[in-house]
């Protein structure tokens, strides 16, 4: 199916576009995408050799509006694998189309890109969670997708990936394996977790009934974003690692006073996201050890 018939801003070609604009001005070819979460950027200061574009001077590129959301795309090295990070991404409470919040990571595809790492700051519903604590996600609960505000709604273009994809192993075994390795290495293993995200679609923060639920569902963490990327890069193919900063306990109590705040999930960001960029740098150093993942 081509943009003729298809005005959506993510058709095939306004892609492609994006893609050979980007490629005609690095000559960064990066097989490894990292997407920054809330008030982790700073996730690509690990960065040699670096290339940065603004979201706005990029064709078609949504442009980033929240706090803690920088909206650059940084090519570079990390331990010689050419890497690019996304310092902000698109959330649906923005009053963007899923479309459109997943619009970079097609981007990435069409560029060579074969591992995608999303991070995101969320919530832990997981009684055994704490603050900083840091989740690989093994699963997902696609909450906005029940009710039909999905990423492949619409006529599907085969050039991306098939009509009904399998979800049953959207991240990768191996590379989380690889990713709770390395944290036992380095020390990390009494604060990083496995469990399953849910997304919600906010701006607001969940009710004490709505968390109760989620919880209830299966779900260890809640956030507003994220699996709308994985679910897209899993279309169209890609091996897909993420990683959630529990920002926050979410309040499952009605006698609990505490209320969470935009600025303290990011002043945690900032307290953990040394150590998630340690792991990351590493983890990337050594992709190419994980059968089927590229070595460049």
């Amino acid at each position: 199916m081509h943009s003729s018939e298809n005005p959506c801003c993510c058709s095939f070609d306004e892609c492609k576009l994006t893609t050979e604009w980007l490629l005609s001005r690095t000559r960064h070819r990066p097989k490894i995408a990292v997407v920054c979460g809330s008030g982790l950027s700073l996730l690509a200061e690990s960065v040699s050799n670096t290339q940065v574009f603004r979201y706005e001077d990029i064709p078609n590129f949504p442009v980033s509006t929240v706090p803690g959301h920088d909206g650059h795309l940084v090519f570079g090295h990390v331990k010689d694998k050419t890497c690019v990070f996304m310092q902000g991404r698109f959330h649906l409470y923005e009053g963007y189309s899923l479309c459109q919040v997943t619009f970079p990571v097609r981007v990435f595809k069409l560029m060579g890109v074969e591992t995608i790492i999303v991070t995101n700051a969320s919530g832990g519903l997981c009684q055994d969670f704490k603050v900083g604590d840091i989740m690989v996600i093994k699963d997902h609960i696609n909450l906005p997708g029940f009710a039909g505000q999905h990423p492949l709604c619409g006529p599907n273009d085969e050039r991306f990936g098939i009509r009904f994809p399998c979800m049953s192993d959207a991240y990768s075994k191996a590379l989380r394996k690889l990713a709770l390795d390395i944290s036992t290495e380095l020390g990390y293993s009494n604060f990083v977790r496995e469990g399953v995200y849910c997304m919600v679609s906010g701006p607001n923060f969940e009710t004490i009934a709505e968390a109760r639920m989620l919880h209830v569902l299966g779900s260890d963490s809640v956030g507003m974003s994220t699996v709308p990327e994985v679910t897209v890069a899993k279309h169209c193919g890609l091996h897909v690692l993420g990683l959630s900063l529990i920002t926050n306990k979410v309040s499952l109590d009605y006698s609990r006073e505490e209320k969470v705040n935009h600025e303290e999930v990011l002043q945690i960001s900032k307290m953990r996201a040394e150590m998630l960029q340690k792991v990351l740098t590493t983890f990337i150093a050594r992709s190419h050890q994980v059968e089927g993942i590229n070595s460049n």
